[in-house]
Order: C-alpha cells, then structure tokens, then sequence
C-alpha cells in the first residue's frame, strides 16, 4: 500500500534500523532514515521531540516504528499525520496507531473550543528540571489577559488532577510543563488542560489546521526561563 517508507525508533532498537531497512528494500520499498541533527541518532525520536521523522514526512507515505508500546508511536502519528505502524519486538506483533492519533487530536481540539469560553485561567509552571518555563508562562497571561481573561500563576511540582481540583473558580488550565500530559491524561482532568503550544489556537492568532502542520510538539510559542 505504501512504497515509501520512513523508519524510527527510541535509542533502545536504534541498532535495529538498518537491519528493517534491509528487509523493507528487497520487499520493493524505498526507505528513509531522517536526520535533523537535534537527536544523537539518524531515526531516533524522543518524547517530546520527533524532528528526525518530520524532517522526512513529506518524502514518505507512512512511517514504521521500532519499539515497545504506543508511546513514542502515538507522538510520532500525532507530529506528522502521517500513516504510522507500530513493530513492538516486546509483544513480537505490528499494529497501526494513526487512527487512535486522529482520536486523539480531535479531543484537543474540543478541550480548546470549551477553553476559549472560560473566563478564568490558571497557568500552571512545573518545578521539575527541564520543565520550568516561567517566561512562557508569564508571555501566556499577558496574552489571555489581553484578551480579557482572569489569570493566575500556579507552581506546581506535578500537573494531576488532584491538583487542579484545589482551585474550582479557575474554568481551564494551561500546562507549561510537559505537554505530553495534556495531550495522553486529558481525559483525568474534568476541565480542559491546554498544553502550552495550543495557546495561539485558543487565543486565535493560530489555526488548529496550522498548529497541526507545523507539528503538534511545535514549540514556536515557547521562551524557556
């Protein structure tokens, strides 16, 4: 079904590429390997960053991940929209993961139009090493309240629902700290939790078709600090 094939994995079955590029060329299949130079590895892909794969998506028709769980392959889907099959050596079976990526963009998409009513937010900035990004945050409020908004700074060491529960006046959360809670424990939360990059949607100066484009880890809004 598809001729082009790009191939990722996690530095665990990093070893692994060369050998399923092997076997994916003799079947007839062209195969790439990006590099975008951010990743120690050709084909590597992290949590939160998936720019090796995206430097290639437009050059491919799907991607093959290598590796265990729907993880990295539901962020590798959601980043590229592009056909993705997950080949998990733990579980010794392939599956297709993109159209549990669609699912799940179209519930960020409906926690950003219920977040665009609410009158009141919360910013919340995480304590943890490599997730504290005050300057996004306060570039956040003073945007919200531009456009009107009550807003408040939250510090917290963990985004949980638990969390957010102290504060019932606060109608939606914005997340500065990892999006991947927004975006794989959103349905923990009884109010919308936007993740920092969907800012720009809710705030209009963005596109959700853009955003999705420009990849949904795009991180253009971001100054860390």
């Amino acid at each position: 079904e598809w001729s082009r094939i790009g191939l990722v994995s996690t530095v665990q079955h990093i070893q692994t590429l060369d050998e399923a590029k092997e076997i994916l060329v003799r079947a007839g299949k062209t195969v790439v390997i990006g590099d975008a130079g951010r990743l120690e590895y050709p084909g590597q892909v992290i949590g939160c960053d998936f720019s090796n794969a995206r430097s290639i998506a437009k050059e491919v028709d799907a991607f093959l991940f290598i590796g265990g769980g729907r993880f990295h392959a539901l962020g590798l889907a959601i980043s590229t929209l592009k056909p993705t099959i997950v080949a998990d050596p733990y579980e010794n079976r392939a599956y297709p993961i993109h159209e549990e990526a669609k699912r799940v963009l179209q519930s960020r998409w409906a926690a950003i139009q219920e977040a665009r009513k609410a009158k009141k937010f919360a910013v919340l900035i995480g304590l943890k090493p490599g997730q504290k990004r005050l300057n996004t945050a306060i570039s956040i409020k003073e945007k919200l309240e531009a456009l009107g908004k009550e807003v408040y700074l939250l510090a917290v060491r963990e985004v949980t629902p638990d969390v957010v529960m102290n504060f019932p006046a606060v109608e939606a959360f914005v997340n500065t700290a990892c999006p991947r809670i927004s975006l794989d424990d959103s349905s923990r939360f009884k109010r919308p939790l936007i993740a920092f990059n969907e800012v720009p949607v809710v705030t209009g100066e963005l596109s959700w078709e853009k955003l999705c484009e420009a990849g949904w880890f795009h991180e253009g809004f971001e100054k860390r600090g």
